[in-house]
């Protein structure tokens, strides 16, 4: 059985079927739920000279971002800086949205007609948010997910329930790297730079990301982890899950790729080994 209905639906399945014990924040036992994980996004918004530069925001892929690692994981010295973890900072240039890409500069109406000449003169000499910093997220006892005790789908199934918080070293994490691309920003000729910093407490207003990882989580102890090394449940040895949900920590970078690896790693393990001789893979 292979469960991969997306990191916080193989949390709310696992939790809906009994399956491993579910994690509880207080006495700080059970594994269900645990080290949920967020990502600390945020933009930097630079405003031109529309006589002088033109970045057709409409065109544009991922795959033609340029960013810069030497502020993510272990790169640069965290000593005077007051935080662990770090992140990228990119220019991704991946079309522009509708509604994502009318940035107008600090001060201007939110509506009305000068709202409308402020978005017409800014809209093609405006770096986007689409770049931006995306930094490490890393698991804390009070970030968690549970099932929630009074809300349920239509099918009467509770929801799941997300307590979640930044807490102070994210905050720290996120304004040095805001302020790093500010530089890049300000450097590259803005008239204007307008910093978008990530502040607690946490607003569910504000889109940053859906990367969300973690409440599963993979590892060498059943004590302390939903699944061994080949995302097999300690509880249940016929069941693997798969997904960001096994992921025990958050780092500065989008999870796709390591989330692809390990798929390919699972399935490798069920094929040449599980199938052989059905059972668990890794001691508990």
């Amino acid at each position: 059985m292979i469960l991969s209905a997306y990191s916080v639906f193989n949390v709310q399945l696992l939790l809906l079927s009994g399956i491993g014990q579910p994690y509880d924040p207080v006495a700080n036992t059970g594994v269900i739920g645990r080290n949920y994980t967020y990502q600390t996004v945020s933009s930097v918004n630079g405003f031109f000279d529309n006589k002088k530069f033109n970045f057709n925001p409409f065109i544009g892929s991922g795959s033609i971002g340029m960013c810069i690692d030497e502020f993510n994981g272990d790169n640069f010295d965290h000593g005077p800086h007051g935080f662990v973890g770090g992140g990228y900072v990119g220019q991704v240039q991946t079309g522009a949205r509708p509604i994502e890409s009318t940035l107008t500069p600090p001060g201007t109406p939110k509506w009305g007609a000068a709202w409308k000449s402020a978005v017409r003169d800014n809209y093609l000499s405006t770096v986007k948010p689409g770049s931006g910093v995306h930094g490490s997220f890393y698991a804390y006892r009070d970030v968690y997910l549970d099932l929630d005790p009074t809300y349920k789908d239509r099918f009467g199934r509770p929801l799941l329930r997300m307590t979640i918080d930044f807490h102070e070293n994210e905050v720290k994490q996120n304004r040095f790297l805001v302020d790093k691309f500010a530089e890049i920003i300000k450097a590259m000729g803005a008239n204007q730079v307008a910093p978008q910093y990530r502040t607690m407490p946490f607003d569910m207003t504000i889109y940053q990301t859906t990367h969300l990882q973690g409440g599963a989580i993979m590892g060498a102890d059943p004590k302390g982890s939903a699944l061994n090394r080949y995302l097999q449940s300690w509880d249940v040895p016929n069941l693997f899950v798969l997904g960001a949900s096994a992921f025990p920590q958050h780092a500065g970078y989008n999870p796709t790729g390591t989330v692809a690896a390990l798929a390919f790693w699972a399935a490798a393990a069920i094929r040449n080994q599980y199938l052989k001789q059905p059972g668990p893979l890794v001691d508990a």
